[in-house]
C-alpha cells in the first residue's frame, strides 16, 4: 500500500480525499501524523502555494505529498482576499469575523457586483520534491447578503454557487463535493493519482 502525505491540518479536506479515493490501494497520511517544520506560503498564486507546499512537505517527510491552496476571489474587491483568504483580517481572526469584515467591505465598495468564485489548486510531488502534476478547480458564484448555514468551513456560509439559492453552508456535503472548487480539482487529479499509485 502506497503512503501519500496530504499536506493539510484540515480534517475535512483529508476525509473528502479519502472518500474520493475509496477502493484505491493507498494510505493517506495527514500532516499531524508526521514530523515537519512547516512550509511558508510565499507564492502570489494558488498554484505557486500548492506547489511550494507539496514539494516542501515531500522533502521534509520523504513521502510523496498532495497539497492544495484555495481561497475566495471577490470581484467587488478586485479579486481579494484571494491567496490571503485564510489570513484576511489576521491569521488568528475567526472566520465569523472574517465574513463580517468581507460583507462590510463589499457593502462599502464602489462596485455593486457580488460575483465571486472559489479557486483551488492541487499539486502532487514525489518524495524528492519534484512536482508531478497540478490541477485547478473553480466554482463560480456570488456573495450572500448575510452568512447563512452552519455546514462546511471558512467562507462557505457567505458563498452561493451559481445555479443554487443556498450557500455552501446550507447545502449538503454531497452536493458541495460535486460542485465545489476543491471537489472539481480533486476529480481532476484523481486519474493521475490512480496512475501514480499503480506504478
Amino acid at each position: 500500500m502506497k503512503r501519500i502525505l496530504v499536506a493539510t491540518n484540515n480534517a475535512g479536506k483529508v476525509s473528502e480525499l479519502r472518500a474520493m479515493l475509496r477502493g484505491v490501494d493507498i494510505d493517506l497520511v495527514a500532516l499531524h501524523e508526521v514530523e515537519h517544520g512547516g512550509v511558508e506560503e510565499t507564492g502570489s498564486t494558488f498554484v505557486e502555494n500548492a506547489e511550494l507546499k507539496a514539494a516542501g512537505y515531500a522533502l521534509q517527510t520523504g513521502l510523496p505529498a498532495i497539497a492544495d491552496d484555495s481561497g475566495l476571489e471577490v470581484d467587488a474587491l478586485d479579486g481579494r482576499p484571494g491567496v490571503l483568504s485564510a489570513r484576511y483580517g489576521g491569521a488568528d481572526t475567526p472566520f465569523e469575523k472574517k465574513m463580517e469584515m468581507l460583507l462590510d467591505e463589499i457593502k462599502n465598495s464602489a462596485r455593486p457586483t457580488r460575483s465571486a468564485r472559489f479557486v483551488c489548486a492541487i499539486s502532487v510531488a514525489d518524495e524528492s520534491g519534484n512536482i508531478l502534476e497540478t490541477k485547478t478547480g473553480i466554482c463560480e458564484g456570488s456573495i450572500a447578503l448575510n452568512a447563512r448555514g452552519l455546514g462546511g468551513f471558512g467562507y462557505d456560509p457567505v458563498f452561493i454557487p451559481d445555479g443554487y439559492d443556498k450557500t455552501f453552508g446550507e447545502l449538503s456535503s454531497e452536493i458541495k463535493s460535486k460542485i465545489s472548487h476543491r471537489g472539481r480539482a480533486f476529480r481532476e487529479i484523481i486519474p493521475f493519482l490512480r496512475h501514480f499509485i499503480a506504478n
